[in-house]
């Protein structure tokens, strides 16, 4: 990289170093994006190329699974849009050569948290594709005057077991202990006593 004689960057080389910089960013971001898994309650537009009778819109079902035309019973949650759209293709090549599905994510309805307990509005939030647990306590409206900030729980369920998370409200906002804020999981229930 070439410097002035006063070791600063010229501009053709600061402009270029900025789009490298923005280059190696955008792939990131794109490939966090792409790792959404599906819910019960999300919604999908489905849409095979030159098929208008095929063209649907679809509620995942709580069971995770949806039913599309010609292909059947499709499980749908904890997969990606995109390994979806290949099992449909896969499964239409009996009956359509060469078939092009689209898949658009219209809506995340099943990727709630909760948060309960002392805050100004409890209740089911969707997390867009994901939120922590202070974008969650913002989203309720923030804390009552009676709550108890040290004492905060993340309830999280996998299969059939249930773990609990700590979290200090009051080092987290000095900035300590910053890995209690963790990113939160679709039914994940934040107690706030």
């Amino acid at each position: 990289m070439s410097e002035s004689a006063s070791g600063i960057l010229l501009p053709g080389k600061l402009i270029a170093l900025a789009a490298l910089l923005v280059c190696l960013c955008a792939p990131v971001h794109a490939q966090q994006a792409a790792h959404y898994a599906l819910h019960a309650g999300d919604q999908l537009d489905v849409s095979v190329w030159k098929e208008p009778d095929l063209t649907k819109q679809i509620m995942v079902r709580p069971d995770g699974r949806f039913s599309f035309p010609l292909v059947g019973e499709i499980n749908a949650a904890g997969r990606g849009v995109a390994e979806v759209q290949t099992e449909i293709e896969t499964k239409l090549k009996r009956f359509i050569p060469e078939p092009v599905v689209s898949i658009t994510l219209m809506n995340v309805g099943g990727n709630k948290v909760y948060v309960i307990g002392q805050v100004k509005t409890p209740g089911a939030f969707i997390m867009n594709p994901q939120v922590n647990v202070l974008q969650a306590l913002s989203l309720a409206g923030g804390m009552t005057p009676f709550a108890s900030l040290n004492n905060i729980s993340i309830i999280r369920s996998s299969g059939t077991k249930q773990s609990v998370l700590p979290f200090r409200y009051e080092d987290v906002s000095r900035g300590r202990s910053l890995d209690q804020n963790v990113l939160l999981e679709s039914g994940d229930v934040v107690v706030v006593p």
